[in-house]
């Protein structure tokens, strides 16, 4: 009686609960359904969902003396409502509305527009400008800003909308399918760790793992090689990839999902997958296979260059419907950036390179997922999963300055080289001898129609994602096209209404916010339905925009996203900008400004725009880029002058934890000890082939090496190989500059300032140099810093290939860092270049 009373007050509590969803025009949650008997083995019930960990069930057998005398009975198992759909979310990394052809591009996707052939085409679906806001507000249903990734974790700031760390009342759409029964999983980038908190030493509840997903499989932080990753399976790294060559963490990435799903499908059939799939691609580095790169090539689809692409694809996307038929092309930026007809032969031949390069890239990407689909065809569920194909989680990118780059780093630490001195890895571009990146043009003609590009905010070239979403056994409008407004934050509701789970009111007994974003299930049957989103702000580094039922208002940005931002930057964002007014109900493709002439719709927009800052902590405004990624954050070595290590050999310590030498006087002390017969390999290092340093033996000579961004390599020697026995190796390094404050007033040089280094051994100077300039802002990102061995690639290929262990015992390391101190003089001096620079603008 006691158990039918509990079943009874459940089930009407979730009668009574639908009910008021629907009253309020929330989606129902249905009410509890139970299967098998209760307290049996096999019994499984759902959850209303709005408390998460579910409550403990009540024991509903019966318990005596011994246990003859009594009745056992088992928790029932959680599962979601019956007929809850698997889950494929998919999205893509910096692939403009048009690079792929599913949207009027030229690149084949055959996988997006399989899931556009089976299901719907979305082609007014918007993310943020930028890559790990997007992706915290996917996974949250809230807006960047309200969940800390107010920009992405390497530029974080002390603020709430800024510190990267999603907040534990904004409970991801991992931690909700998970406890309502599904199993989960994280496959590729994880830009949503902060920095600070990267490496072994956790904490891990910011890790995939800690956020709802019960495996994880892929890289921490913005990017990575595809053929050295910094890799982890869960949060354990997996290092190297020595000795073989034809290994690529995309197809990597796709055999272990597709090993995932058939291990879950092989336990048990019935339990119904979530699955996110978030590869590198298209994300610079662009590393395709050698394969992709000569199929794509034989294409011959960029040879008449940026300008008639865009004619082409504009052409093909009137033909597919994806924008209206009245719709206009957004003139070229003539004051940004030159014609095809305009450039040399050699920027034209390395250009077609950059771009087939990249165009491979996306091609191979798409094929991976592709394979991803097809295994969930041949488990036989592809009927009822719902899959989510987000191309791009920003605009195209165009942070590869107008030229191209063959290493990102070096646009990043204010370096661009002419396409002449590119020439020199013409024919590795692609492979882990390059870091590439695309000159600008192909990224402002892969966002065609549009205007602008990844960074920025206020035009659609920066948040305007090709989105297919299919669904067989619910979506019957096989290959229609859904033309109302929506944004990334939409697709956690989307999911919550498929499978009918409630979006909970607490987890882990924390009051959560408010989902912010609103379901696009009403769509899914019906094509001229008017979208629920009906406001949504946008803002990135400063620049700022506003869309209301309609109507588009749109900071002009003042910096290129291909300017990393290292000259005087003292524009006040909340007052700087000029705001154009776009009235996209007869302009698709912001042409036409008509500011002028609706003055009081600016101001209403205006102030609208500020009220949404308000509610969903977008304030204070910051229109700094490049200069915030050294911005002081709480990681492991904030703070810390003095660094020791016990000599144990240790990979994979990440930026966040590891002694940082750039701008800065410091001291490396190794204590070793060298074996009969001597000893080589690496002592430490930080960095590789991009740039970075190491200490190491070679040959049983002590060496020093600092390499500048790959431009130039500089050593330190000692002239005679290490007898056996204990030896002291010091490297002291003199800082000629004043920190990293003098970053964003004096740096136009494109590297740090000069600095002279004294290699030591036992005490004795072998070698002294000077580096003229040195490395201002970052090392790269998915390097690591290293004692007794070597991970990812090596500071100097020339000198050795990892892991490069060292072979003797190192006793003891420091490091010892002397900070440039300001005098008063020295704020007095960057007081002036301030005013200055505010006197420039």
């Amino acid at each position: 009686m006691r158990l039918c009373g509990f079943l009874r007050g459940t089930l009407v509590r979730g009668v009574v609960l639908a009910c008021l969803a629907l009253a309020l025009g929330m989606p129902a949650v249905q009410a509890q359904q139970v299967t098998g008997v209760p307290g049996s083995p096999d019994a499984t019930t759902t959850i209303d969902g709005h408390v998460l960990p579910p409550p403990p069930q009540p024991f509903t057998g019966q318990i005596g003396l011994n246990a003859d005398q009594s009745r056992p009975a088992w928790p029932m198992r959680v599962v979601p409502p019956k007929g809850a759909p698997n889950i494929l979310l998919i999205m893509t990394d910096d692939v403009g509305f048009a690079a792929p052809s599913t949207f009027g591009g030229v690149i084949p996707t055959p996988a997006l527009d399989r899931i556009a052939r089976d299901g719907l085409r979305y082609t007014n679906f918007h993310s943020t400008a930028l890559c790990s806001p997007t992706r915290a507000a996917l996974i949250t249903g809230r807006n960047h800003h309200s969940v800390g990734f107010g920009v992405v974790s390497e530029q974080s700031t002390g603020f709430p909308g800024y510190n990267s760390i999603i907040p534990k009342d904004s409970a991801t759409i991992g931690r909700i399918l998970r406890d309502n029964g599904y199993r989960t999983s994280w496959f590729g980038k994880d830009h949503n760790t902060p920095t600070y908190q990267a490496s072994q030493a956790g904490p891990f509840d910011q890790w995939p793992r800690g956020m709802g997903f019960d495996y994880f499989f892929g890289f921490v932080g913005g990017d990575t090689s595809q053929w050295q990753p910094n890799l982890f399976r869960n949060t354990t790294p997996i290092y190297p990839y020595v000795g073989h060559p034809q290994w690529n963490l995309t197809t990597a990435m796709a055999d272990d999902a597709v090993h995932w799903l058939h291990q879950l499908n092989d336990i048990d059939p019935r339990i119904p997958f979530f699955l996110y799939y978030v590869p590198g691609g298209t994300h610079a580095p662009h590393h395709p296979t050698p394969e992709w790169i000569s199929r794509i090539s034989d294409l011959h689809l960029f040879d008449k260059g940026w300008n008639e692409l865009r004619t082409q694809i504009f052409a093909n996307q009137k033909r597919l419907g994806v924008i209206p038929a009245d719709a206009k092309l957004t003139p070229w930026p003539h004051d940004l950036l030159k014609n095809w007809d305009e450039l040399t032969g050699v920027e034209k031949k390395l250009f077609i390179r950059q771009a087939n390069v990249y165009a491979a890239y996306l091609a191979y990407t798409d094929h991976e997922i592709g394979r991803v689909i097809q295994a969930v065809q041949d488990m036989g569920k592809l009927d009822n999963t719902l899959i989510i194909y987000i191309s791009g989680d920003n605009g195209a990118s165009a942070e590869g300055t107008p030229n191209g780059t063959p290493d990102e780093l070096l646009t990043f630490n204010g370096v661009a080289l002419t396409a002449e001195q590119q020439m020199a890895w013409y024919d590795v571009w692609g492979s882990d001898q390059t870091y590439p990146h695309m000159a600008v043009g192909w990224a402002w003609a892969f966002d065609t129609p549009f205007k602008w590009t990844k960074q920025v905010p206020s035009f659609f070239g920066g948040v305007r994602q090709g989105v297919a979403i299919s669904w067989p056994a619910r979506i019957t409008d096989k290959g229609g096209i859904r033309p109302q407004f929506h944004h990334v934050i939409d697709i956690v509701p989307t999911i919550l209404e498929a499978t009918g789970i409630a979006a909970p009111n607490t987890v882990d007994g924390i009051t959560q916010k408010p989902i912010e974003g609103v379901s696009m299930v009403y769509s899914f049957g019906n094509a001229s339905a008017p979208s629920p989103h009906r406001t949504q702000y946008f803002e990135m580094m400063g620049v700022q925009g506003l869309y209301d039922n309609g109507w588009m208002l749109s900071a002009v940005p003042t910096r290129a996203p291909w300017d990393a931002g290292l000259g005087n930057v003292v524009l006040d964002p909340a007052s700087g900008f000029k705001f154009e007014l776009y009235d996209l109900r007869h302009d698709w493709t912001q042409y036409t400004d008509v500011a002028a002439q609706n003055p009081r719709r600016m101001r209403e927009m205006t102030d609208l725009m500020f009220g949404e800052f308000a509610k969903y902590q977008v304030l204070p405004l910051d229109a700094s880029a490049v200069t915030r990624m050294v911005t002081p954050r709480p990681s492991l070595s904030a703070g810390r002058t003095e660094f020791t290590y016990a000599g144990v050999p240790v990979a994979g310590i990440p930026t966040g934890a590891a002694p940082n030498l750039l701008a800065t006087s410091y001291t490396i002390t190794a204590s070793i000890d060298v074996p009969e017969g001597g000893a080589e390999g690496m002592v430490v290092t930080d960095g590789g082939r991009f740039g970075g340093y190491a200490l190491y033996l070679l040959h049983g000579k002590p060496v020093f090496t600092w390499n500048l961004l790959n431009l130039q390599r500089v050593r330190w020697e000692g002239a005679e190989a290490l007898a056996p026995g204990k030896h002291t190796l010091e490297y002291d390094f003199h800082y000629d500059g004043l920190g990293f404050a003098t970053l964003a007033y004096n740096n136009a040089s494109g590297l740090g300032r000069s600095g002279t280094g004294t290699f030591k051994v036992d005490g004795t100077t072998v070698s002294t140099q000077t580096l003229e300039q040195t490395i201002p802002i970052m090392l790269p990102i998915d390097e690591t810093f290293d004692i007794g061995l070597d991970t990812g690639t090596p500071v100097d290929d020339r000198d050795y290939q990892v892991p490069f262990r060292f072979t003797g015992k190192i006793d003891k390391l420091t490091i010892q860092l002397e900070r440039p101190k300001l005098t008063p003089a020295d704020v007095r001096k960057l007081e002036a270049a301030y005013r200055a620079g505010q006197d420039a603008n």
